[in-house]
């Protein structure tokens, strides 16, 4: 079953949730920090140093680093799988101007129908689904390549290779759609969420008896951090803008060639 709209775009609503909840959570310290009644309280905490800041802000910095390699790392994989299904078409396409009629025009025009099919999955990769039409084409890319027919015609050289492209045509594919089916961790983001708040406290403290150093301090951690974990946020899906894997290489491939 498709998944809803609100599922497949959920990320947008996390990172809306990264600027409002880092928002709110520095209005809040500034506001603790500036209320007479918490003053003496707050200046009691007076004498933590400095240096401890290091030990959050780097956790902090990890913990982030390391999820949005992981967003990007997925983006990276998204593009080379566009790509190697590009050229493992196009030398399906050549491969098969060495063969005699019919069985040349039958591959060509099998090639054009999965690549059309595949630039058309698109949308559906958007939706964190599948198109049962590229499935239905890749199919048919298989068993004409693998057919006895195609076998005598390409020889035994040529029709390995056909084999092993196709094999790796359909590798790539599940790969993209893995990667379109990649969901926030709700469990990581909440860790981080935990670190970065633990810091805009310790910023406070540390700037506790002045209160106009704490403010710029929180500020700029949550102008630093929040739009960075929203940006990372939003790339959640390879196949969603803003980051966004085109499927031109492919396509192009759908056009009837000379």
């Amino acid at each position: 079953m498709e998944p809803t709209r609100l599922a497949v775009y959920d990320h947008y609503a996390y990172a809306a949730v990264a600027l409002v909840g880092t928002a709110l959570a520095a209005l809040a310290l500034w506001r603790l920090l500036a209320a007479p009644r918490w003053r003496a309280q707050m200046l009691s905490l007076a004498g933590v140093v400095p240096p401890f800041l290091n030990i959050l802000g780097v956790l902090f910095g990890l913990t982030l680093a390391f999820i949005a390699n992981d967003t990007w790392s997925a983006h990276d994989r998204a593009m080379n799988a566009v790509y190697r299904e590009a050229d493992g078409l196009r030398t399906l396409d050549a491969l098969a101007r060495t063969l005699p009629e019919p069985q040349q025009a039958g591959l060509r025009a099998v090639v054009r129908a999965h690549a059309a099919a595949t630039a058309a999955e698109w949308q559906q990769l958007a939706r964190r689904s599948t198109s049962p039409a590229a499935q239905q084409s890749a199919d048919e890319l298989l068993s004409l390549v693998a057919s006895p027919a195609m076998a005598q015609a390409a020889g035994s050289g040529v029709h390995s290779l056909m084999l092993g492209t196709v094999a790796h045509l359909r590798d790539d594919r599940d790969l993209r759609i893995a990667l379109s089916q990649m969901h926030v961790n709700p469990l990581k983001w909440m860790g981080m969420a935990f670190l970065g708040l633990l810091t805009l406290v310790s910023i406070a403290v540390v700037h506790v008896e002045h209160q106009r150093a704490a403010a710029t301090a929180i500020v700029l951690f949550a102008v630093a951090a929040a739009p960075t974990a929203a940006i990372v946020l939003m790339q959640g899906n390879p196949f969603q803008s803003p980051s966004f894997v085109s499927p031109a290489p492919i396509a192009q491939l759908a056009q009837p060639s000379p």
